[in-house]
């Protein structure tokens, strides 16, 4: 059985909190999906994708979030049910469309779109933890949060119910501990519809006509705020006349169960749970205030519901209520909330001797060093990534040249740069696409005597994300600049999903392969090809291009390890050390400041090994040894 099935013969089922938001969505009768990988979004749409393969279903990775919300909401606009995935930094991209969006609604259709906003407390695979939850207040529209697995298959398909009903499109916000845990769910059999697409040309929707669309939506949100007060998804567990209430919603309820349980407060403590976060629904939690004098908020990242409270507050007081959590400092104001953060705060209010760790575990906690783990590997790039030759390359130009030419990068795999001896390349990194833009920016400065040579490091996913505005930008305005182009064929740091380049879309089908040779060569810019494995061509290549002036695209092509070794399931050499040329510490090049990780320095001899369990068979570490200790030999 998988979560594709319509009628499953066993209603339970053990998934990831993504698989439950995509079963939900197909219980829900959704037809078009779209989205932009990024953790932890990305499985939403990779199985509405495998999903498309058998069913009705429109599933595509756009070029970016904002495209890909677009194309979700002109689904609804046609009468079908949509919705688009995304990351918390995916939003900011999203956003201009969607607080339109929000003026205007669905039009009469009948259609019902989500937004699904994946936010990363305590940034894991992120730059930051932007809390998005804000940004539904901002673009005046609902938001609806889970707090199980469970929940999260539930209100996908009530959030879509209430899409419909108030024709708007609705945020889902997920988290990393919801979409990558995993859980056993109960699943309803798939509906059967034969919904048709179809646009009334007769009517307009513009939200430029004014201030009545934006009265419009207030005006919606408050009805809203109404089917809020009554919602499932809000409810109190405890004692009628508590000590204190835990007001929390999304991970905060798991981890004040788990804390009281801990601190057996059950008949003390209650929990005020919320599903649906904006706009606030008041009257319900008015009630449940009146029942205790004391407020514990737990919530992550920021004090969203806290604030949501408080204002209310403000305007209703609660006599001798007192109020605690970030703003009193009893929560951290950053990071996850965790059962250990709710346990202190609890202990500190209620007056419970309680230590989750003792002083003496917190002191060597804090002592240990990063020399003293079993284990410590850092960041690095896979056996025979094409990155590693192209790092390489660039940083041995850039010294050649000597006039400190200046690194910016865009995010990718292209983030885990360990070059040289640790010191990382590039000198700025920032968001999707911003590396092309600084690069434009500081290519402007040789009115003030900016000399430094420019270069900017952006995948091949990144580029067509958001990197071409500012590469036509630079061109435009005539800025001097290198965009270094690393095209490995996939967006492989979040799972190798299509882009445009790929030359296949998300349901693996052959689609047209966008040329980014010929785009950049149609800017106006010149460009060349180089194979990053050729690194002392590469090298000469970068060279001659610091040389020039204007904007030049260099395209490092060579396709990811990983999806080369699908295709060819081989190595293209067999590599070995001859330990006899091998100056080992003298030298330190190849296992050192080469950091592939199947090599390494034999403890006994001090001599360079080689791994071959993990060796891609690459042969890159042939060219970057001085004293011809490794050799290579081409596999028959």
């Amino acid at each position: 059985m998988t979560i594709f099935d319509k009628k499953p013969q066993d209603a339970f089922q053990f998934v990831m909190g993504n698989e439950a938001i995509a079963r939900g969505a197909l219980e829900a009768g959704v037809q078009f999906a779209a989205g932009y990988p990024g953790t932890p979004s990305s499985e939403i749409i990779q199985v509405l994708s495998e999903a498309a393969k058998t069913m009705n279903i429109h599933s595509e990775w756009s070029t970016n979030e904002k495209v890909a919300t677009e194309g979700a909401a002109a689904a609804a606009f046609a009468g079908l049910r949509s919705l688009s995935a995304m990351k918390n930094a995916g939003l900011s991209v999203a956003l201009d469309f969607l607080t339109h969006l929000s003026y205007t609604g669905l039009g009469e259709g009948g259609g019902a779109m989500l937004a699904i906003v994946c936010d990363d407390p305590n940034a894991h695979s992120s730059g930051d933890e932007t809390d998005s939850r804000w940004l539904a207040q901002f673009a005046s529209a609902p938001l609806v949060e889970a707090s199980s697995i469970q929940e999260a298959r539930d209100i996908t398909k009530w959030a879509f119910d209430l899409s419909q009903e108030f024709k708007c499109f609705v945020f889902l916000r997920g988290y990393t501990r919801l979409c990558h845990a995993s859980s056993t769910i109960r699943m309803d059999e798939l509906p059967e519809f034969d919904r048709k697409a179809m646009s009334d040309s007769s009517i307009s929707i513009n939200p430029y006509l004014g201030m009545p669309h934006h009265a419009a939506a207030l005006e919606k949100l408050e009805k809203i705020r109404e089917r809020f007060e009554l919602s499932p998804f809000n409810f109190y567990e405890g004692p009628e006349n508590p000590e204190l209430i835990i007001v929390c919603g999304g991970s905060g309820k798991p981890c004040a169960e788990e804390a009281l349980e801990t601190l057996e407060l059950q008949d003390r403590v209650g929990i005020l749970k919320l599903g649906t976060l904006w706009p606030l629904p008041r009257r319900l939690v008015k009630n449940h205030l009146n029942k205790t004098r004391t407020l514990l908020f737990a919530e992550e990242v920021d004090p969203f519901l806290e604030h949501q409270v408080k204002e209310m507050l403000a305007d209703d007081p609660v006599e001798g209520l007192r109020v605690f959590g970030k703003g009193s400092g009893h929560i951290p104001a950053f990071g996850e909330i965790t059962p250990d953060r709710v346990m202190k705060a609890l202990s500190t209010l209620l007056k419970i001797d309680y230590s989750p760790r003792s002083a003496a575990y917190h002191k060597i906690l804090f002592e240990i060093s990063e020399d003293d783990l079993i284990i410590s590997r850092g960041l690095t790039w896979c056996p025979g990534c094409p990155h590693r030759a192209s790092f390489w390359a660039i940083e041995r130009a850039i010294k050649a040249d000597g006039r400190d030419g200046y690194v910016t990068g865009d995010i990718g795999c292209s983030t885990l740069d360990v070059f040289p001896e640790g010191k990382e390349q590039m000198n700025l990194l920032h968001a999707m696409g911003s590396g092309t833009g600084l690069a434009s920016g500081f290519g402007q400065l040789g009115q003030f005597g900016y000399t430094q040579p420019v270069i900017n490091i952006c995948g091949d996913s990144t580029f067509f994300h958001a990197a071409i505005p500012a590469l036509i930008n630079a061109v435009y305005n005539k800025s001097n600049m290198i965009l270094v182009l690393l095209d490995n064929s996939a967006t492989a740091m979040t799972g190798f999903q299509a882009h445009p380049g790929t030359g296949f879309n998300a349901l693996g089908k052959p689609t047209e392969k966008i040329d980014t040779e010929k785009l950049c060569n149609s800017l106006g810019c010149k460009v060349t090809v180089s194979d990053p494995f050729d690194i002392r061509g590469t090298v000469k290549t970068i060279r001659g291009l610091l040389k020039e002036q204007g904007v030049r695209v260099l395209i490092l092509r060579r396709s990811c390890e990983i999806v080369r070794m699908k295709k060819e399931n081989l190595k293209p050499f067999t590599v070995g050390i001859e330990e006899t040329k091998c100056k080992g510490e003298e030298c330190e090049i190849c296992f050192s400041r080469f950091r592939c990780p199947a090599l390494f320095q034999e403890e006994k001899t001090g001599k360079a090994k080689l791994k071959e369990d993990i060796c891609s068979g690459c042969g890159v570490c042939v060219q970057i040894c001085p004293f011809n200790s490794i050799g290579r030999k081409e596999k028959a």
